[in-house]
């Protein structure tokens, strides 16, 4: 009878209901579900739960690449309809947190995240910080991580065994005194056998197959190259003489001052007034790159030594032609420093090339060669006449060596600075001598006793890389890297305070300071090329002059002239100014 009751045809009947086929009383469409405990397996479409004839949503095939109409992004993240792939994976929801799939938030210390990176590069694998308990504990290789305990990087140790094996295999260091060839030098870099690449041709392709090169080989023949002698290597040291002759019609070479032409480099040096100078009378060119140090010679000044980063060094007239007298070719990395004896026969040259060698001015002759392996910085001829044959050496392994150029030995180390040493500047009657290195302290030592007598640091001290003694030998001004130069009293080594002069930028270069023969000016380059003038009474600048395009890194006063200096640049000038 229900069936009868529900089939009517009576017009009485309300035929506008809003569920005419009955659809409210089938579910709603099923919605994704990311538990894994809920999913099922369903053969059957989804029924929608509209009416299909008022649905507003946009239907669209899974391969179709193009819409007409811009649809909102909840309808784009609907499911597909119809049924579910039977033969898909049905765990891919299992751990799915997010739309794309799983994700979690992991917090670790940098240390921690270095040494798991650093042993998955090095080793190949790492720990697995994931808190899924179904994944694995191991990312990468677990056969390595059994085979090292599933240990880091950071806590792997060589055995003693391992440690012999590698160090067999490390090849030797090579000779400091030869640069190419068998037995180079090469420190550190020095590689282990089986490290070369091995370069094999691709398999049934001839390592010799060029026949068209060949036959221009046929056509020009190679010329045999003389062998490659580096001038710099031990016992290859050599010079070059740029004048007509050795001696003049007296047979005076150019080591004799030119009493002729300058009668006053007889008097005593200082006994003039002295004044700033204002022009450029003459420029020395000859260096292919910039100039580092610059050396008059000793009492008469009228030769002058130069060291370049060119590795060469040039002797240089300065009273009579103003030419290029001979080169030194002996370096073969760029030039330190360089230093008269007090006679002015020899000097010593450093570079860092890690050597130290004794020249012959007159003749160009390398007498002698020195070096412990460490870079040179600064070196120094004992003053005393009678200790000529002593010299020191601040090298960049923080010690002071000093050397006997008679039997070649080190004889004494001064090692208590905490950096490498800049400068050695001897003191009262050459007893003493004063060092400042890169640890930003002075420190005053009694000559052959490896004691510091004086230690100055300070907290608001810097670095002083360049020291010059006062013509009076009762101060010397030090080149500090904060844009001023400082001044210390050389009986008791303290500073000076009322003597300050700043107002110059030396960009951190370490810029020489000079004094005017009579000590009533102080002088000093910089960063920008100038070089600048104080009154030494008063620390008022007096003169600025724009000498070079690049930094004014060393320059020297005439002793016997009145206002006459020579200004040396990185831009490989030397000009002289009066």
């Amino acid at each position: 009878m229900s069936l009868v009751h529900g089939y009517s045809s009576g017009e009485d009947e309300d035929i506008h209901s809003k569920d005419v086929f009955g659809l409210s009383s089938i579910s709603a469409a099923k919605k994704i579900r990311l538990e894994a405990e809920g999913l099922t397996t369903e053969a059957a479409p989804h029924v929608l739960a509209e009416d299909p004839l008022n649905q507003t949503s946009l239907v669209t095939r899974p391969t179709d690449t193009q819409m007409n109409v811009n649809i909102p992004y909840q309808d784009m993240m609907l499911p597909l309809q119809g049924p579910e792939n039977p033969f898909g994976d049905r765990k891919r929801f299992l751990n799915q947190n997010a739309l794309a799939g799983h994700v979690e938030e992991q917090s670790m210390t940098e240390h921690a995240f270095r040494s798991q990176h650093l042993t998955h590069s090095i080793l190949g694998y790492s720990a697995n910080p994931s808190v899924d308990p179904n994944a694995p504990a191991v990312v990468g290789s677990l056969d390595n991580a059994q085979f090292n305990g599933f240990a880091t990087i950071d806590t792997i140790r060589a055995t003693k065994s391992q440690r012999k094996e590698l160090k067999r295999k490390r090849k030797q260091r090579g000779s400091l005194e030869a640069v190419e060839g068998d037995g180079a030098y090469v420190g550190p870099w020095a590689s282990w056998e089986g490290d070369e690449p091995e370069n094999h041709f691709l398999t049934g392709v001839e390592a010799n197959d060029g026949d068209e090169e060949d036959e221009e080989e046929e056509k020009a023949p190679r010329k045999s190259k003389p062998p490659n002698v580096n001038p710099g290597t031990h016992g290859q040291e050599t010079s070059t003489f740029h004048g007509k002759h050795m001696t003049d019609y007296q047979g005076r070479t150019y080591m004799s001052p030119p009493a002729a032409e300058a009668p006053h480099l007889l008097q005593e040096a200082g006994s003039q007034d002295c004044f700033i100078p204002k022009v450029c009378v003459h420029t020395w060119t000859g260096h292919t790159k910039g100039v580092s140090v610059i050396r008059l010679f000793p009492e008469s000044g009228h030769l002058m030594l130069s060291g370049s980063m060119d590795t060469k060094i040039k002797l240089w007239d300065v009273y009579t032609h103003g030419n290029c007298l001979r080169t030194f070719h002996g370096h073969v990395k760029a030039v330190k420093d360089v230093t008269f004896s007090n006679d002015g026969r020899q000097f010593l040259s450093c570079a860092y090339d890690r050597s130290i060698k004794l020249w012959d001015t007159e003749t160009g002759q390398c007498l002698k060669r020195f070096g412990n392996g460490k870079i040179p910085y600064v070196v120094r001829f004992h003053p005393d006449q009678d200790k000529q044959h002593i010299f020191l050496a601040g090298m960049s392994d923080k010690k002071i060596i000093q050397y006997d150029m008679n039997s070649g030995d080190i004889t004494q180390e001064y090692d208590q600075h905490l950096g490498p040493v800049n400068t050695i500047t001897f003191v009262d009657e050459n007893r003493r001598f004063v060092t400042t290195s890169d640890d930003k302290t002075i420190r005053a030592w009694d000559f052959d006793i490896p004691v510091v007598i004086k230690y100055i640091a300070e907290p608001h001290m810097h670095s002083m890389p360049a020291v010059t003694l006062h013509p009076s030998k009762r101060y010397f001004a030090a080149q500090s890297l904060d844009n001023q130069i400082l001044v210390y009293s050389t009986d008791n080594f303290r500073q000076n305070r009322k003597k300050r002069f700043a107002g110059h930028s030396v960009a951190g270069y370490a810029c020489q300071v000079g004094f005017s023969p009579d000590g009533k000016w102080l002088s000093s380059g910089d960063g920008e090329g100038n070089i600048v003038f104080w009154d030494w009474k008063t620390g008022r600048i007096k003169s600025r002059l724009k000498a070079h395009s690049k930094v004014v890194i060393a320059h020297e006063w005439l002793p016997h002239e009145t206002s006459k200096v020579i200004t040396a640049s990185w831009d490989g000038l030397i000009k002289l100014w009066d």
